[in-house]
């Protein structure tokens, strides 16, 4: 049956949106502006080009020499990158010139090297009268004060080269939220440390670090804090330094799992404690003192596909812009049977005709599955049954590694 006191995975979201806003906004050189988010708009500082510039290696001449079907011209100097010819072309004269290089003065045209053959000074030139061709006139690209990136725009690499060829050295972006990751349980161990008969892997960390590194966040993990109340609050109280806290794990009604009771008790308080969702219907969500915490369940996969539904979206929000899962739809390559009153992601993988098909494997402990699995087929809560080659929405895993 239905839990009334459980959100939809919409309106829990909208919850922990409303519970957040970007980080105020810093300058930074761009050597640290790579995947942040824009902060004002980048505005040219000069004209890109600064001059006119020859399009290739050539010999830059004056159409009108062309146009009279001068024999040969004689080559009077030489311009290349960074060097330019400091003189004027004036009739029957030409200059041999490079890729990038500043046409001189005089100069409307440009032949390039295969249309000429040249003989000591002289150079004869096989191509008609083309004013300007081969020159790329100064601003070209962009004109000095043109606003080139709106605020708001993720800084991908070739935005941070545009910011240097405007000749902007620094910007102001929205940080890379810094996240405090915690797992909590006395079952888990760190991989690589000895494991008791009760004890597994702490698989889910390793993975959200990576997460956060990938939406754009700089992970801070913190450890396992074990199954008692001192030890849970002293794991999270470094991550109040941070900008959001990941919890893994804890969060539980059994009499072993203090984390709701720890943050409950220090004044916590819930925008959710748990969301109408399969896997994942122990996420949760709050503040304490005005530090935002997200709680992901303990299971890895339940926890993992809740971090693309919630981690990703707050990562974006606290980053200065909007990142919810988008999703798609394809055709089924299999029947499905109707849904229950939860919101249900299943693992899937598609097929050479784009059909998804759920794994076998739906266990919310089964990482192997969901490494398997290329999208995720979200059924609504109370979602009629499907038959093969009916659409399904799926969100495609599009940022593996």
């Amino acid at each position: 049956m239905p839990d009334t006191a459980m959100l939809t995975v919409d309106a829990a979201l909208d919850a922990m949106l409303s519970a957040l806003s970007p980080l105020a906004p810093v300058r930074r050189p761009l050597a640290d502006c790579g995947g942040a988010i824009l902060a004002e708009p980048l505005v040219a500082q000069w004209t890109q080009p600064p001059f006119a510039a020859s399009a290739m290696d050539g010999y830059a001449v004056r159409s009108a020499d062309l146009a009279s079907g001068s024999e040969a011209l004689r080559l009077v100097g030489e311009a290349a990158a960074g060097h330019a010819f400091d003189g004027l072309v004036g009739p029957g004269k030409a200059v041999r010139i490079s890729t990038g290089a500043p046409v001189p003065d005089g100069a409307d045209q440009v032949v390039m090297q295969e249309k000429a053959s040249r003989e000591g000074d002289a150079v004869r030139l096989t191509d008609t009268a083309r004013p300007m061709a081969n020159i790329r006139p100064a601003g070209t690209d962009f004109s000095h004060g043109d606003r080139l990136l709106e605020a708001g725009r993720c800084l991908s690499p070739e935005a941070v080269a545009l910011a240097a060829a405007a000749r902007v050295a620094a910007l102001h972006i929205h940080p890379r939220p810094r996240v405090a990751i915690v797992a909590t349980g006395d079952e888990l161990v760190e991989p690589g440390e000895p494991a008791g008969p009760s004890q597994i892997v702490n698989s889910v960390a390793p993975g959200l670090v990576e997460l956060v590194r990938i939406w754009g966040g700089e992970p801070v993990y913190l450890g396992i804090a074990r199954d008692r109340p001192g030890a849970v609050r002293d794991a999270l109280r470094p991550g109040r330094d941070c900008d959001l806290t990941v919890t893994v794990g804890g969060a539980s009604v059994g009499g072993h799992d203090h984390l709701r009771a720890v943050f409950q008790a220090d004044g916590g308080r819930f925008a959710f404690e748990r969301i109408a969702a399969r896997p994942g219907k122990p996420t949760w969500f709050g503040t304490l003192e005005g530090h935002p915490l997200l709680g992901l369940p303990g299971n890895p996969v339940s926890a993992l596909v809740m971090a693309r539904l919630f981690l990703r979206p707050a990562l974006a929000r606290l980053g200065g812009s909007v990142a919810n899962a988008v999703f798609a739809q394809a055709p089924l390559a299999v029947a499905l049977e109707a849904n229950d009153w939860r919101e249900t992601y299943l693992r899937a993988t598609r097929d050479e005709a784009g059909r998804a098909a759920p794994l076998s494997n739906q266990d919310s402990s089964a990482l192997s599955a969901l490494v398997q699995a290329d999208c995720l087929i979200r059924r609504p809560a109370g979602a009629s049954a499907l038959a093969a080659g009916e659409p399904v929405e799926i969100l495609p895993l599009l940022d593996r590694i």
